[in-house]
């Protein structure tokens, strides 16, 4: 059975925006081996979107750049979304019933299924249907912005926690 882990960059007053702060060169290598060990990625329109970008080739990305767009392209993605009506290679859209294929998917699969996006991860958190949460806290503070948590935070309980670089992962699990 797979396991649902929603992961995200988070400024240090809980916004994700990657146009506000990045990964260091540690952390994007770190994010390179975690593409090409999961299972695949579940996105919502939105975060796919920005997503995308993985889908052509750009002369001036470096090693780990090139090798995050090979992974990225490798693993089957799943985009959640009521307005697309295609999606590119390696995906599949998801319309209808959300828990029942998000289940499916679980069920079907083995390792480890990126979710992305905070809107999908609320629907998905409110369905019981997340296993881990991660969240890579940057000392950033932004003051505005889209929230991790794009509803009411679940009860959690704290599984593990590191440092990369200046960077904490938390890694919590539902409570």
């Amino acid at each position: 059975m797979a396991k649902l882990v929603f992961g995200m960059n988070q400024s240090l007053d809980g916004y994700v925006d990657h146009t506000a702060f990045g990964p260091s060169p540690t952390l994007f290598r770190h994010f390179v081996e975690e593409a090409e060990r999961q299972a695949g990625s579940i996105y919502g329109r939105r975060m796919y979107e920005v997503m995308r970008y993985w889908d052509d080739e750009h002369p001036e990305w470096n090693a780990d750049e090139r090798a995050f767009a090979a992974a990225w392209r490798n693993q089957p993605k799943w985009v959640v979304s009521r307005s697309l009506k295609s999606v590119g290679p390696n995906a599949s859209l998801v319309e209808g019933d959300l828990e029942g294929a998000i289940r499916k998917l679980k069920a079907e699969r083995a390792g480890e299924i990126e979710v992305a996006g905070p809107d999908l991860a609320r629907s998905l958190t409110e369905l019981g249907l997340i296993d881990e949460y991660r969240i890579y806290l940057h000392p950033v503070v932004l003051g505005h912005g889209k929230p991790y948590f794009a509803g009411p935070r679940p009860p959690l309980r704290l599984m593990a926690h590191d440092r990369i670089e200046n960077v904490i992962r938390l890694a919590y699990a539902p409570a």
